[in-house]
């Protein structure tokens, strides 16, 4: 007995090693076969810019997986853009309170600002810049998927810094943590459930402009997002289908190889005290975790060392650092003046040529415009709040719905509403009905993101206690979940509103048969098709207007709110 157990032990033993063996092998194979692609990637771009103008598009289903990659690719440099665009950029809107004025209003106005309004432009300089290849195309595309991504991560990493618990704030001063030592134990891990949900809608909303950023007027990019575009444009059946299955697998693989094991990672951060969560499971984040390789890695670039602790009174290197961080966030808030003040000049030059009746019609439309996103907003708040509860409640519901949502919410909407539009006339609902229908389609994702993370962010201890006084039903909602999602659920309300701006401009102008009688979307789309430069900025810089206002004035307040009153942490 006792040799046939120390056989099977070493067998045991052995085995185990030799998966460890052929993990560390998928894993190298996985990193030259994506090695492989990017040499690929590189070499289309350096390609010359007439040869694209000149090739047919091929339909080819053969062609498709190298097109997925070529966006998918394309998504990913731009998610890596708007990450870093978000630490900074959000960091600083935190962190300084006098430019926090200045980038908060203009992180309204980023987001509200539609892609018609700066693609021309953008397309331009891009081509300027880089003449003789498609680099210029590449990046304009990489940064019009950008526009769609960084907005909301960036609300989601600020707000988590102004709602950092108080009782941890005044640890990390009591242990005297430096500026980075706060950002690193501290700050960052607080962010990252809400970072983490907000990237993969992020991502989603990074596909919804797809195809017009791969296939803009004669400026065509092979694509997923120019493949769907072509065969809708030549009534191919097959080919609209091959292209959704693409989509589809692309945004399973995403979810399975990226966002799960984000989110099964990012759990423990979680500010729990006592409770217990039901544990979350990703298997490919297992399967990393068994690579030897993996393992060196981490422990030759990650060790872990123990912070000494240092519990004395404010040091004296303290205030310098303040003082230093001041001039720095100084000479960069300077500089972000005088290029606004330049492009104020150029933008003022543009607008003058626009008479009294157009800015009074545009400003009129744009109530129109304000009913429809808020209309959007509301109904799309109906739908994602208990979906979001439901989903970020329940990890088993999060294994099985979270690819289902992640799916449906990357779809590019754009694709559906021909046939959102044809429902809507069977049943008798006009155009500026049906705008509504199809502004939701932007929105309520957003929501639902953000509802999930806030409600995955509640501690177990708190939901156990609620269990054990026995607080249920309609109580259980106003005292927990509501508190604990809501300033999420406030960041939600602020993207889904930005996103139903945005989509304003497709849903209010499909086509000359399909426009809506009134709204400042309708405006921009129709100034664009018709080249009106002058009108088009003009409607751009109302609906920033309308947006920043209305932002001051609402979201604000409820920022506040949640910061104050509807908080857990507080």
């Amino acid at each position: 007995m006792i040799k046939f157990r120390q056989i099977w032990g070493a067998a045991s033993g052995y085995l185990s090693v030799s998966r460890r063996i052929w993990v560390d092998f998928i894993l190298l194979a996985g990193f030259a076969g994506v090695v492989f692609g990017l040499f690929g990637v590189a070499h289309e771009w350096a390609l010359p810019k007439v040869a694209q103008i000149q090739e047919k598009f091929d339909l080819s289903p053969s062609l498709l997986p190298y097109y997925t990659l070529l966006t998918l690719t394309r998504g990913l440099i731009g998610y890596v853009f708007s990450i870093v665009f978000t630490l900074v950029y959000g960091y600083w809107a935190a962190k300084d309170h006098v430019a926090e004025r200045l980038l908060v209003p203009m992180l309204d106005i980023l987001q509200s600002i539609p892609i018609l309004g700066f693609m021309p432009g953008l397309i331009l300089a891009m081509v300027a810049l880089f003449p003789s290849n498609r680099v210029g195309l590449e990046l304009a595309a990489i940064i019009t998927i950008f526009t769609g991504q960084a907005w909301n991560m960036t609300f989601s990493y600020y707000h988590s810094l102004r709602s950092v618990p108080e009782n941890l704030n005044e640890a990390a001063t009591l242990y005297n943590f430096t500026w980075w030592e706060r950002l690193k134990w501290l700050e960052l891990p607080i962010s990252t459930i809400g970072l983490v949900w907000n990237s993969m809608m992020s991502m989603a909303g990074g596909w919804f402009f797809i195809m017009i950023s791969e296939q803009f007027k004669d400026n065509t990019l092979p694509g997923l997002g120019s493949y769907m575009s072509e065969a809708v444009t030549q009534k191919n059946g097959p080919a609209q289908i091959y292209a959704i299955i693409s989509m589809m697998l692309m945004i399973i693989a995403l979810d399975q190889l990226l966002w799960r094991p984000l989110v099964v990672w990012s759990q423990k951060f979680r500010l729990d005290d006592a409770g217990q969560a039901e544990a979350m499971e990703s298997w490919f984040l297992d399967f990393l975790r068994r690579s030897r390789i993996l393992a060196f890695l981490e422990g030759l670039f990650f060790k872990r060392k123990e912070r000494p602790a240092r519990v004395k009174p404010v040091a004296v290197e303290a205030p310098k650092a303040t003082r230093s961080s001041k001039i720095f966030s100084s000479i960069l808030f300077l500089l972000l003046l005088i290029i606004l003040g330049w492009g104020g000049i150029q933008l003022f030059n543009l607008l003058r040529q626009n008479d009294a009746m157009t800015w009074s019609n545009l400003v009129q439309v744009s109530f129109v415009t304000l009913g429809r996103v808020l209309a959007s907003t509301a109904i799309a708040t109906l739908i994602a709040l208990p979906l979001g509860l439901v989903i970020g409640l329940s990890p088993k519901l999060s294994r099985s719905l979270q690819p289902i949502v992640q799916i449906v919410a990357s779809f590019p909407a754009p694709m559906l509403f021909p046939m959102v539009l044809a429902l809507m006339g069977t049943l008798g609902i006009d155009i500026d009905w049906a705008s509504i229908a199809l502004m939701l389609l932007g929105t309520m994702w957003y929501i639902v993101f953000n509802v999930v993370a806030g409600a995955m962010a509640i501690p177990a201890d708190i939901r156990e206690a609620a269990e054990s006084y026995n607080i249920t039903g309609w109580q259980r909602f106003r005292q927990i979940y509501f508190p604990g999602v809501f300033p999420y659920l406030v960041t939600g309300w602020v993207t889904a509103a930005g996103g139903a701006w945005n989509t304003s401009i497709v849903a209010e102008f499909i086509d000359t048969n399909h426009r809506a009688w009134s709204g400042l979307g309708g405006e921009i789309s129709f100034a664009f098709a018709k080249g009106n430069l002058s009108r088009l900025a003009a409607a751009v810089v109302v609906m920033s207007m309308v947006v920043v206002l209305f932002n001051r004035l609402v979201w604000k307040r409820l920022y506040h709110l949640a910061e104050t009153r509807y908080s857990l942490s507080r």
